[in-house]
């Protein structure tokens, strides 16, 4: 038997989920990506095609300069940088005050036609949140793809020297890291100094912080539990390990995720499961509008709140 996320936080006395004000914009600009990862909740890849429209961007900016109460915007994709707006919206963005974030999954920087991108990043102080699953190639590899490791060692030491990294900057690296199979992360701190040293050590490079993210079953990584028969295992996981502490700071009460049409959404994982969009950027005149709403909820919401909960900035608890 599955437990819905409503009524494991009502055993915990919680009630259902709202949005508080929002500070983030969260904007995926589209689906197609450099690679093809399996455990990518957005199903990205280099044959995808969705993007979104100049009037999306547009109206994406008219809002943002509407509401200077959202402070960040988090870029993400698929791969945004292959965007052909997503320079315009990060200098626009920035123009405006704006704290900007990039997902960017390293390898990117590596492409032929983004070889200026990473200094275009630096320029426009830009924090750069990028995936690494381990600090050794045998995990990334066996999750992003042959050669990925390499690659994103490369395109790290790259923004290492152009100061990203490094303690005395505001050029702020972080790393990602998210578990090869139907567990929970380790625990942030220890695996975050684990990173630390072997890659210092191994390949000279510095770092912010890193983030761990529980892998969401949705999508492809929810087919591969299928077929292997443990989807129910990992769902019952999740929910014996749910955190009332991790439930009260999940980011979907401050972030606000619009997807490459135009809609709106609680998160980057109720947007690719489409769930609970009922309006669009054209709906509102401020990203704020939504403020109060009750959030859309699903099973994959259990691993947002399991263990030491989970967020696009890493662990919630502890």
């Amino acid at each position: 038997m599955h437990y819905t996320f409503d009524q494991v936080m009502a055993h915990a006395g919680l009630p259902p989920l709202r949005r508080r004000d929002t500070q983030t914009l969260q904007v995926n600009l589209g689906k197609r990506c450099n690679q093809a990862c399996r455990h990518c909740h957005v199903d990205a890849s280099p044959n995808r095609t969705e993007a979104a429209s100049d009037e999306v961007i547009e109206r994406i900016l008219w809002l943002l300069n509407r509401t200077p109460e959202v402070t960040t915007v988090d870029i993400t994709g698929g791969a945004p940088e292959l965007h052909p707006s997503f320079r315009r919206l990060v200098a626009r963005a920035r123009a405006m005050g704006r704290h900007v974030m990039d997902r960017c999954n390293l390898t990117v920087l590596q492409l032929p036609d983004q070889l200026t991108t990473a200094s275009f990043l630096a320029e426009n102080k830009v924090e750069i949140v990028a995936s690494l699953p381990c600090y050794g190639p045998e995990n990334v590899d066996q999750q992003r793809g042959t050669g990925v490791f390499d690659q994103s060692i490369r395109a790290l030491q790259q923004l290492n020297e152009l100061g990203y990294g490094a303690p005395e900057s505001d050029l702020k690296l972080n790393l990602v890291y998210n578990p090869i199979g139907p567990f929970l992360p380790p625990s942030q701190a220890a695996l975050e100094a684990a990173y630390r040293e072997r890659l210092k050590v191994d390949f000279g490079i510095s770092f912010n912080a890193l983030f761990t993210l529980t892998n969401m079953p949705i999508a492809r990584f929810r087919t591969d539990l299928q077929r292997q028969h443990k989807l129910d295992g990992y769902l019952a996981l999740l929910a014996g390990a749910f955190n009332p502490k991790a439930a009260e700071n999940v980011m979907c009460r401050t972030t606000l995720s619009v997807s490459w049409d135009g809609r709106l959404y609680d998160c980057d994982f109720n947007q690719m499961l489409e769930l609970g969009s009922s309006r669009t950027i054209w709906d509102i005149d401020r990203l704020t509008a939504v403020d109060g709403d009750r959030i859309s909820v699903g099973h994959h919401c259990l691993g947002c709140t399991a263990g030491a909960g989970s967020s696009c900035g890493g662990a919630l608890d502890g």
